[in-house]
């Protein structure tokens, strides 16, 4: 996993949703520095540190306004997520993990999006228990119901960085997967923000035509 140059010669427009997590500040990090993207388009609530290639709409994902011109791109990337404990409830979360980026993915769609690149979970499942894996299962689900004629999932295990906010037991988990991660299956090992980004970034960049669904072990160091 590399962000290498996809061999295509165009200057693309990418929409990412998501910016301002662990993963989606990585994936802003790459895609500006990537000579084959033209512009990012970057919803969020708040503005983000500006840049030539940088399109910042200030949005209420409540109410996106899926007529705006700026969904008219030719990849989206979306890194949304919370935790249940962040998000209040789990119909919040829901609305989070499920709906914004849905309503995202069915507005770039619209506007002539040819490929999508989501980051999901390891043991995302539409029919599973875990009420977690199966809204990730779901939006999974609902995202690919949409036609994209080039869909990536990424489904990274517990994701490696630094983060902004205080997750202590994510933290603690972190810390006990850095001891024995080497012992552990792959897929169970750490996926490090920067290798899910560079998987994405890839994936919207080449719109290889088709499903494609890129494991944790793939992530892993």
């Amino acid at each position: 996993m590399s962000g290498m140059s996809s061999p295509s010669s165009r200057r693309l427009r990418l929409l990412l949703v998501g910016a301002t997590g662990l993963v989606g500040q990585q994936v802003l990090r790459l895609a500006l520095a990537h000579p084959h993207v033209l512009t990012v388009v970057a919803p969020t609530r708040r503005p983000l540190a500006a840049h030539p290639k940088l399109e910042n709409p200030i949005v209420d994902f409540d109410r996106l306004p899926a007529d705006a011109a700026w969904w008219a791109v030719d990849a989206l990337i979306s890194t949304l997520g919370t935790t249940i404990k962040k998000a209040g409830s789990p119909d919040a979360f829901r609305r989070v993990d499920h709906d914004y980026i849905v309503a995202a993915a069915r507005a770039g769609r619209a506007h002539g999006a040819l490929a999508f690149a989501l980051t999901s979970a390891l043991g995302a499942d539409p029919s599973s228990r875990v009420f977690y894996s199966r809204v990730k299962g779901e939006t999974e689900q609902s995202v690919a119901a949409l036609g994209y004629p080039s869909l990536t999932i990424v489904r990274p295990g517990l994701i490696g960085g630094a983060r902004r906010e205080s997750r202590p037991a994510e933290r603690l988990a972190m810390y006990a997967l850095g001891i024995v991660g080497p012992l552990l299956p792959r897929r169970y090992r750490i996926s490090p923000a920067d290798r899910i980004a560079a998987a994405l970034v890839d994936a919207a960049i080449a719109a290889v035509p088709g499903r494609r669904v890129v494991e944790s072990d793939a992530l892993a160091r």
